[in-house]
């Protein structure tokens, strides 16, 4: 991205921050994924109970290689040997941790977060429970409106996530949603977050940098 591209992506991200602020969150806006890394460091206290949901930007940033190494009680739904059982426990578990962190497939100029999911275990615990949510979103979800927030769904975040999940869906021949009534359908739960009774509940770390589907 040119640094004109970029000025234009600035003025995005700065009205973003200001009305998730207004909506009650706490907004950040950081220049990279190292400063993302620092961050987190810097707001999970020692020895919390942190878990995590669904989430290519949380590989990319190397939030869940730093998650593994830091002092806390972190379950790890992607730890190796895990049962699809033991997985549903650490759902579960979500809603009692002080720390939960996932990305957001878009947010507004007007300070929503919509989200888009299929077992509804994220937005679920985004929702309600714990006692923070830290979102790492990346300034290629950053979009005007919920409109354009919805099409950003069914033509860039679902598509690719399906390839990712190795899902035979319609989405991965056709490019966009389709509406398909597959039984392995990952769009099942839509969740819009706009203005929030709890003021800073949830933490949005605005990265200078695309991160995610």
């Amino acid at each position: 991205m040119d640094q004109h591209t970029q000025k234009l992506m600035d003025v995005r991200l700065e009205k973003a921050k200001e009305a998730l602020i207004e909506n009650n969150m706490d907004a950040r806006i950081l220049e990279n994924k190292e400063a993302v890394l620092k961050e987190i460091q810097s707001i999970i206290e020692p020895k919390s109970r942190v878990t995590i949901g669904g989430s290519q930007t949380l590989f990319e940033c190397g939030v869940i290689d730093l998650l593994r190494k830091m002092d806390i009680n972190f379950e790890d739904r992607y730890a190796q040997g895990l049962s699809r059982e033991e997985i549903e426990v650490i759902y579960h578990n979500a809603f009692q941790c002080d720390y939960y962190l996932a990305s957001s497939n878009a947010v507004t100029m007007n300070g929503e977060l919509y989200n888009v999911d299929g077992t509804s275990n994220r937005v679920a615990a985004m929702s309600y429970g714990p006692k923070y949510v830290i979102l790492v979103v990346g300034q290629n979800k950053i979009v005007k409106d919920l409109t354009e927030a919805k099409w950003r769904v069914e033509n860039i975040a679902a598509p690719a996530n399906n390839l990712r999940l190795n899902k035979n869906n319609a989405c991965t021949f056709s490019g966009s949603c389709i509406d398909c009534k597959s039984d392995t359908r990952i769009c099942a739960t839509f969740v819009t977050h706009a203005r929030q009774q709890k003021k800073g509940r949830f933490i949005i770390l605005l990265v200078k940098e695309d991160y995610g589907y």
